[in-house]
C-alpha cells in the first residue's frame, strides 16, 4: 500500500498545470427534491504530485472554518464554508509523507495525522514509517506546530491510521495497522492493529497496545488487517472495525482504551476480501467506517459500519451498512446503500453521522449511468437510521479514472448540523483534482 500509493501518485503523470486554490472554480447541479448541490473545486495538478486520498473536517466551534488536506503534504482551509479554498504545504521535522487525516476538537483544534519520514531516508533508513506524526493547529488551520508522534517503533512500518474525537473532554483516540516488514511474503512477519490516545490535547501519546485477536501477514491484502476507524460512544467507549479475511471484525474498549475483548467479534462477511478490483482504478478498497448516533433522537447510541464488498460479483460492487443496538454485540442483516438495479460498480465509500440529527451521509464512487469505466460521485443519506437510503449524484462533470493514476484508498465526508461536505479525487485528462460540494439540509 505504501510505496505503490506514493509511486503511482508522484511518478505517473508527466506535465506539470497549477490550479490556483484561492480561486473558486465550480458549478451548480439542479435536483428537483434538493437545494442546488455546488460542486467545488478545491485543488488540481497534473505534475508529479497530484493530490490523492482527500480528507476534510468542518471545525466542530466555527462551521464556516473547514479544513482539507490530500497527499503528499497539501493542506487546504476555507473560512467560507467551503466556497473558497487557500492551499499551503504541511511541514514537520519528523517528515509528511502521507495519509492525511484531518478531525477537529470540540474546542476548535485541528488534528492533521499523516505517515513519518524522520531522518528523509525512505526505505533507506529504519526510521521511515516508524511513527504517526500528529501535528496540531489552533488557528483554523493557517498554522500548525510541529507535530507530536505515536511511539516509534523502527524497524516496524506504521500505516493506514484514523483519529476520533471525545466530545466531553477531547481525549484524541488513533488506530492504525503495524507492518513487521511492509511487503514481506515471509510467513514470521506479522501484521497487526495497534491503538493509542492522546489527554493533553495532543502533547503525547500513550504507548500503542495491540487490540485486534488475530495477526495478518504483511503482503497488504485480505489476509492484512487494515481498516481501522475508531468512533467514541456516548459514555467514552471506543469502538473499532477493520477488514481482514473476508470478514468485518469489531472490537470495543469500555475504558477508554486500556482493556479491550479477548475475543473479537464478527460483524459481516464481505466476500471478495477488502482488497477490490474495480476495473479503471489501479488499486481499490472495502475497508469499513465506523459511527455512532449521537444527536439524541431516536437511534441515539446506535452505531454503524459502512463498507463496500463484492458478495453480487465482481462486477457488480456495492455500498453496504450495518447497525448495533447493544453496544456492538450484534448486527443487523446489511443494507445496501446504492440503489441502482444491478450489474453496475459502486466503490470507495466513506461515512459521517449527524451529531445533531443522527442522519447518516456515504459518499462514493458510482458508475451506475455508464457501461464503460467513467465514474461519478454520489451522496447516499438515510434519515431513518440506515433503513432506507437516497442517492444523490454530487459531481459536475463525469471523468474517466487512468489505472496507470492511483487515486488513493479513501475519500471523506465532514457533517455539522445540517452541512454535508464531501472531499473527493477526480482525474480529467491529465489533471488530478481534489473537490467538495456545498450540500445543506
Amino acid at each position: 500500500m505504501i510505496m505503490l500509493r506514493l509511486f503511482l501518485c508522484f511518478s505517473l503523470i508527466s506535465s506539470v498545470i497549477a490550479l490556483a486554490c484561492s480561486q473558486k472554480t465550480s458549478s451548480v447541479i439542479k435536483d428537483s427534491s434538493m437545494d442546488a448541490i455546488e460542486a467545488v473545486l478545491i485543488h488540481a495538478s497534473s505534475g508529479t504530485l497530484g493530490p490523492c486520498e482527500p480528507t476534510i473536517c468542518i471545525n466542530s466551534a466555527n462551521s464556516q472554518n473547514v479544513v482539507a488536506g490530500a497527499v503528499l503534504d497539501n493542506v487546504y482551509v476555507s473560512n467560507d464554508g467551503g466556497k473558497s479554498w487557500t492551499k499551503d504545504r504541511l511541514k514537520s521535522s519528523y517528515g509528511v509523507y502521507g495519509d492525511p487525516v484531518i478531525r477537529s476538537d470540540y474546542d476548535g483544534n485541528f488534528y492533521y495525522a499523516h505517515l513519518s519520514n524522520p531522518d528523509g531516508g525512505l526505505r533507506r533508513s529504519e526510521a521511515w514509517l516508524d511513527r504517526i506524526v500528529i501535528q496540531k493547529s489552533e488557528d483554523g488551520g493557517q498554522s500548525w506546530n510541529d507535530g507530536s508522534y505515536t511511539k516509534p517503533r523502527s524497524p516496524k512500518d506504521q500505516d493506514k491510521h484514523w483519529l476520533a474525537i471525545d466530545p466531553e473532554d477531547n481525549t484524541v483516540y488513533i488506530t492504525w495497522t503495524e507492518f513487521d516488514l511492509y511487503g514481506s511474503k515471509k510467513s514470521s512477519d506479522k501484521s497487526r492493529i495497534l491503538f493509542s490516545k492522546s489527554i493533553d490535547g495532543g502533547a503525547s501519546w500513550t504507548d500503542p497496545l495491540r487490540i485486534n485477536q488475530f495477526e495478518g501477514d504483511c503482503i497488504d491484502d485480505d489476509q492484512t488487517p487494515e481498516g481501522a476507524v475508531p468512533c467514541v460512544g456516548l459514555n467514552g467507549e471506543v469502538y473499532v472495525a477493520w477488514s481482514y479475511d473476508n470478514k468485518i471484525y469489531f472490537d470495543k474498549s469500555l475504558d477508554g482504551g486500556q482493556t479491550w475483548m479477548e475475543e473479537d467479534i464478527v460483524v459481516a462477511e464481505q466476500p471478495g476480501g477488502w482488497s477490490i478490483d474495480i476495473p479503471g482504478i489501479a488499486r481499490c478498497n472495502g475497508m469499513p467506517i465506523t459511527g455512532i448516533d449521537r444527536s439524541g433522537g431516536p437511534n441515539h447510541g446506535t452505531l454503524y459500519i459502512n463498507w463496500s464488498d463484492q458478495r453480487n460479483g465482481e462486477e457488480d460492487t456495492d455500498i453496504w451498512l450495518t447497525y448495533s443496538n447493544d453496544n456492538g454485540q450484534s448486527w443487523s442483516e446489511p443494507t445496501r446503500v446504492n440503489d441502482d438495479k444491478a450489474g453496475s460498480q459502486q466503490f470507495l465509500t466513506w461515512m459521517s453521522i449527524d451529531e445533531s440529527t443522527g442522519y447518516i451521509y456515504t459518499v462514493f464512487y458510482d458508475r451506475r449511468h455508464h457501461d464503460d469505466n467513467t465514474t461519478d460521485v454520489y451522496l447516499a443519506y438515510s434519515t431513518d437510521g440506515g433503513k432506507s437510503f437516497t442517492n444523490k449524484k454530487i459531481n459536475s462533470r463525469s471523468f474517466l479514472p487512468n489505472p496507470n493514476v492511483f487515486f488513493g484508498d479513501y475519500n471523506d465526508i465532514s457533517v455539522k448540523d445540517g452541512m454535508v461536505r464531501p472531499i473527493w479525487t477526480q482525474l480529467n485528462k491529465d489533471t488530478l483534482s481534489v473537490w467538495t460540494a456545498l450540500i445543506d439540509f
